[in-house]
Order: C-alpha cells, then structure tokens, then sequence
C-alpha cells in the first residue's frame, strides 16, 4: 500500500490497543468476577458490552507484532527479554487478584507469553542446528501451557510467524489467517452450553478485531517512535498490572 497512508506511529497504535483492551477487560473481568464458577458469564451479557469486550482483542495482536518487530528494531535482545519477564513476575501478583478465586493460582499473565515468544524468534534465529532451533520453540511454546498464561501457545505461534514471514507479505498474511481461524475454532467448540448466538456473534467480532489489527499493523503503521518514546515505553509497561488493581478496585469498592 502507498506509503502516504502509513500515519500511525508506534505509540498511537499501542494507546488504540490498550484502550479498547481496558475497556473490554473491565466489562469482560467484572462480570466473571461477579458469576464465580461460570465460564460463560461473557455470553450472558447485552449484545453491546459483549462486543465491546470482544473489541479487547485489538491489543493482543498489536503486541505479538511489535514482540517480532522489537527482535528485528531492539539494540540488545537479552535485555529486552529480561524486561518482558522482569514485568510479568510485577504483573502476576496483579493477574492473582482478578483471576486466583476464579481459576485457582496455576495461571499467568500474557506477558509471560510475550517473553516466550521473543525466546522463540531468538531460538529460531540461532546459529544452532534446524532440528535443535525446532525443539526450542516447541520448549517455548510448551512454557506457556505449563505456566497457564495468557494465549497459550498462539501467542508464540503468532510472533513466530510475523518474524518468520515478515518480508513474505503474502504468506505472512496467510500464515496469521490461518492461525485466527483455528483458534477461533478452537474456542467455538470450547464454550460448552453457551447460547450458540451469542458464541456466533463473539467469533465473528473476534476474527473481524484480528484482521482490523493486522490491516492497521500492516497498512497504517509506519514503524517509526512516537514523539515521547521513552515515556510510552515505560507507560505501556507499568499500564498493563495497573490496569488489573483498577479493575479489582472499581469491583470491590462499586460506587452506588
């Protein structure tokens, strides 16, 4: 696409990420809060604020992006891997908060799966053998369903292949098409009782909310710092656990 409708920098894209993202895990996180022991509370709803919960899912592949563009962009690689894990232990006791009396302690939080992903692409570009290179991604992704953590194996699947295929536009976009489609099905056949509307609904919200991310990532995206990066860095990274303590304070402390 011309170059002329690449506007977006990197910090508009992650603040059009994590506002929908912190809107959506409000909705999304108080209400399953509210029906402890329903996994389906998200489907009983209002149309609209499923939705809007649904729209959350802007962040996810914003960020599997900027993991494989932060590989390619970053000057030192360890330390951006150190900072991932640094702030997903921060972020976990936060993560316990809203999630510990839902599903017990045995889960972890998506940045955990951010660092695995960057340990994949950095697995993957080893001077190690194929085989060897094969084994530590499938480690990496492995980590993640031990760990429980958030987007559990996709997420790695995802950043490996947008660093994988990043100057193969065609199979890059095929590549991530693919991979929305058998986690969407993936999470159709996982909602159990759930009103089967409702599930259609949220699965074509959830494909169209991934495709919106790539297009914006792909088309709109110039890959150039905004004007405070240093500020945006550190904000997205503090952000993120504090967005779990407002949650959790806004459900137990309601204004009335």
């Amino acid at each position: 696409m011309d170059g002329r409708y690449k506007v977006l920098d990197r910090d508009i894209m992650k603040y059009f990420a994590v506002i929908p993202m912190f809107i959506g895990h409000m909705i999304a996180w108080i209400n399953l809060m509210n029906n402890p022991g329903n996994e389906y509370a998200i489907y009983e709803l209002p149309a609209g604020l499923m939705i809007l919960c649904g729209l959350s899912l802007f962040c996810p592949p914003v960020m599997f992006f900027f993991i494989a563009d932060g590989y390619k962009y970053t000057r030192d690689r360890k330390k951006y891997a150190l900072r991932l894990f640094i702030f997903a232990c921060i972020t976990q006791p936060f993560d316990w908060l809203i999630f510990q009396p839902i599903y017990g302690w045995w889960t972890s939080n998506v940045i955990f799966t951010l660092f695995f992903g960057l340990l994949a692409v950095m697995a993957w570009e080893s001077k190690y053998k194929l085989w060897q290179r094969i084994s530590l991604v499938i480690l990496c992704t492995a980590a993640t369903v031990l760990i429980y953590s958030d987007w559990i194996i996709f997420g790695v699947l995802f950043i490996l292949m947008l660093h994988i295929f990043r100057e193969k536009p065609k199979k890059r976009f095929i590549a991530y098409t693919v991979l929305i489609l058998i986690h969407t099905l993936m999470n159709v056949f996982s909602y159990g009782k759930a009103s089967a509307f409702k599930i259609t609904v949220y699965m074509i919200v959830m494909f169209s909310v991934f495709m919106l991310a790539y297009f914006c990532m792909t088309a709109l995206y110039n890959g150039k710092k905004g004007r405070h990066p240093v500020f945006a860095k550190w904000f997205f990274y503090v952000f993120y656990p504090v967005h779990y303590l407002i949650i959790w304070i806004v459900f137990k402390f309601p204004s009335h």
